[in-house]
């Protein structure tokens, strides 16, 4: 069975709806790791949870009898585990150790501008100008809200530098697993990163449980449920499935309204202070998101009539590319063609 994922069938749903989906579920990742580490070990935490969703990941792939990335996809699945499956969720766990959830939405805002960053490195996109210009107000209007909620106060701290390599790390996870998804599909390409990843997560939690025995009320293990099954897991389904639809830089502002999301759930859920006043920056934020959903993506962004990808999707063009076909297009030709000869050789 090679059918495509749901997320990233054409006709299914747009990509910055899938976006929009998948930062909602990322939202409630902070103050979930934040319940989850005041009673349970950070590290089996950040890798317990990458166990979780890699054994409902085999089941997925098994299920839907995914046929094995090729070679150069299993490269590039290691560089979506190393930033998405280890790298974010260790780092995140270390800095909420001592920091509030609240505080971490402060340096998430810079997730927006490191993935499109990164597009631009690892998943060949050009945006326009007035994308970059938009997205900066964006990150401006995150900035001037998170100011008047009252988290931005005090010197850099260690938490604060997890924090920062946990935003890099997840850039480009992000990018990559983005452009990866034009061929895999959204669903598999996280899956086939979480089943990389299984023997270095379950030896590492394994560690975790023998060093500190993980003992915790109910509130934290909900939690690490929330972060196994959403945050690792059925999340990344919508938004690679939206970064591939879309576009890695234009789908990846809509983080933009992920601190205030996750600073209206640590309000409601954690009761950290937000002051009313963000009110007003909340709603800057979130136009400045629907600006760079309006802007029309550059033509190399665009997919183009008769360019299918493996997933089901369509890739995109770049002009001058031999015979009008964008590099990904040729490469996803060449897997389709080494998954067929395997399964003519089963």
């Amino acid at each position: 069975m090679t059918g495509k994922d749901n997320v990233t069938h054409r006709g299914a749903i747009t990509g910055a709806a899938l976006g929009a989906l998948g930062v909602l579920g990322f939202s409630l990742s902070l103050p979930a790791t934040r319940v989850a580490v005041e009673h349970l070990d950070p590290w089996f935490v950040a890798f317990g949870r990458a166990v979780g969703a890699g054994l409902l990941a085999v089941a997925y792939l098994v299920a839907v009898r995914a046929p094995r990335p090729s070679p150069a996809q299993w490269r590039r699945l290691a560089v979506v585990a190393a930033g998405v499956v280890a790298g974010f969720p260790m780092f995140t766990s270390l800095a909420l150790r001592s920091s509030t959830a609240a505080h971490g939405a402060v340096v998430i805002a810079l997730l927006p501008a490191v993935t499109a960053g990164f597009a631009v490195l690892r998943a060949r996109e050009r945006p326009t100008p007035a994308f970059w210009l938009a997205g900066a107000a964006g990150l401006a209007a995150v900035l001037v809200f998170l100011g008047l909620s009252g988290t931005v106060a005090g010197a850099v701290g260690p938490a604060d530098l997890f924090l920062l390599a946990a935003v890099a790390l997840c850039g480009l996870g992000y990018a990559e697993g983005g452009a990866l998804s034009r061929e895999l599909g959204g669903a598999r390409t996280i899956c086939w990163a979480l089943v990389l990843a299984l023997p270095f997560t379950i030896a590492v939690t394994a560690a975790a449980a023998v060093h500190r025995p993980p003992h915790a009320p109910a509130a934290a293990w909900s939690g690490f449920a929330y972060l196994t099954v959403v945050s690792m897991f059925l999340g990344f389904f919508a938004w690679y499935g939206g970064l591939a639809r879309g576009g890695v830089a234009r789908v990846g502002q809509i983080q933009l309204a992920q601190p205030v999301l996750t600073l209206a759930w640590s309000a409601a859920l954690l009761h950290e202070h937000v002051a009313p006043a963000a009110l007003v920056a909340a709603l800057a934020v979130l136009a400045c998101v629907a600006l760079t959903q309006r802007l029309r993506a550059p033509a190399a962004e665009r997919p183009a009539p008769g360019a299918i990808s493996s997933s089901g999707g369509r890739v995109p063009v770049r002009p001058g590319a031999p015979g009008g076909v964008h590099p990904a297009a040729r490469d996803s030709a060449r897997d389709n063609g080494l998954h067929a000869d395997r399964f003519r050789r089963r």
